[in-house]
């Protein structure tokens, strides 16, 4: 690495909304303040909700059932 062309790597604070608070390095100046963190984070705290995808596949299943069944019926030759 060249010398002197690299910006200084610093201890920073990291704020969040929540309110929860952590120490990291960074070349930014001063305290980064971020909206959303590991601690509040849906995905992190287990509070994800998942999308219903058995509602979904019997929707599917009820909105094509009249052609299905049709089709079931013709004799075949």
């Amino acid at each position: 690495m060249k010398a002197g062309i690299h910006p200084a790597y610093a201890p920073v604070n990291v704020i969040c909304a929540c309110g929860h608070t952590f120490k990291t390095q960074s070349t930014h100046k001063g305290d980064i303040r971020v909206e959303i963190c590991s601690s509040c984070h849906p995905f992190f705290t287990g509070k994800q909700k998942l999308m219903d995808t058995a509602g979904r596949i019997d929707r599917f299943e009820r909105k094509y059932k009249v052609s299905r069944d049709a089709k079931k019926a013709q004799p075949t030759a």
